[in-house]
């Protein structure tokens, strides 16, 4: 099922569980593009400042979730 069709179906009142499972799929999809975004952000050399401004949570939050998944080069994770 295409991203859009899974919305439209979270969306839609008519089936309120079909509307959920589609808001557990969505929320899958959108944490796995979440983390490969972060990964390239980091790659691209931004600081985790700038990837938790451009998440809308504080740099400690998003250090806390990513910091051992994607250790930046010549750092060790705490």
């Amino acid at each position: 099922m295409e991203p859009a069709e899974i919305a439209r179906t979270a969306a839609d009142a008519a089936d309120p569980l079909a509307g959920l499972r589609a808001v557990a799929s969505l929320r899958r999809v959108a944490d796995m593009l979440e983390s490969q975004q972060v990964e390239n952000a980091l790659r691209a050399g931004r600081g985790w400042v700038e990837i938790a401004a451009a998440l809308g949570v504080t740099r400690q939050a998003v250090h806390k979730k990513y910091a051992k998944r994607f250790p930046l080069p010549g750092r060790t994770p705490r």
